[in-house]
């Protein structure tokens, strides 16, 4: 174990850093492009869920956004989606299950946020929440792919996540979401996404400050140092 590099935990860190007065701000994505898209109602109607707990929110529409690798990152709708996931503090993923997996365009918006811009990493420590909708019986194959891309991106997901089955029936004519244990779970999931961003947001970055990387960190610096003593 490298002594310059192994720290103790440090409590104040974690339990008394400066704390932020400004409301959440989570990102909301969806995976579908469909005109009567139930992914995107679900997650029209989470916005306004949290919006009642103080957050504020925006959501990326995927329609136009190319196939990754298929355009350059300088397309308008892959800075768009950059700038979200940049400014965001917690995000919300929403997608179909289409043929036992989370649709080709949720993953089309995930593949296009890098894990780091420069010296910048979009999505490490920010908060995640996953739901699925489907067009029969309850299923959780989107979510739980959702969940391992959330760790992949090194994002905090929550315990909690929605799986609305049957979605067609769930929506009146308005396309707001009907009373039921679905909505009632709904509603669980974005108070504890609130919840878990109001605690992690101020000391996400200490959170995820990893005992390897400053180790890799403080490798490069010496050798770089040994380079230009040469």
């Amino acid at each position: 174990m490298d002594a310059e590099c192994f720290r103790e935990i440090d409590r104040e860190q974690l339990f008394n850093p400066a704390r932020a007065t400004n409301a959440p701000r989570i990102l909301l994505l969806y995976g579908s492009v469909r005109k009567r898209s139930f992914s995107r109602l679900v997650s029209e109607e989470a916005a306004r869920i949290l919006q009642s707990f103080g957050a504020e929110t925006r959501t990326f529409n995927p329609s136009g956004l190319p196939l990754p690798d298929d355009a350059d990152v300088t397309h308008p709708k892959v800075q768009e989606l950059r700038g979200l996931a940049a400014w965001c503090e917690g995000m919300v993923w929403c997608s179909p299950e289409r043929h036992g997996a989370m649709s080709g365009i949720m993953k089309a918006q995930i593949d296009w946020i890098p894990l780091t811009l420069g010296a910048v990493r979009p999505t490490q420590g920010k908060t995640l929440a996953v739901m699925q909708v489907s067009g029969g019986s309850q299923s959780f194959n989107a979510v739980n792919q959702l969940r391992v891309l959330g760790r992949w991106m090194r994002l905090i997901t929550i315990p909690n996540q929605s799986s609305v089955a049957k979605a067609f029936q769930e929506f009146d004519d308005d396309d707001r979401m009907k009373p039921s244990s679905y909505y009632d779970r709904i509603v669980d999931v974005m108070e504890e996404l609130v919840k878990f961003t109001l605690l992690t947001r101020d000391c996400a970055d200490y959170l995820v400050d990893r005992y390897s990387e400053r180790k890799e960190s403080a490798e490069k610096l010496s050798n770089r140092v040994n380079i230009r003593s040469i």
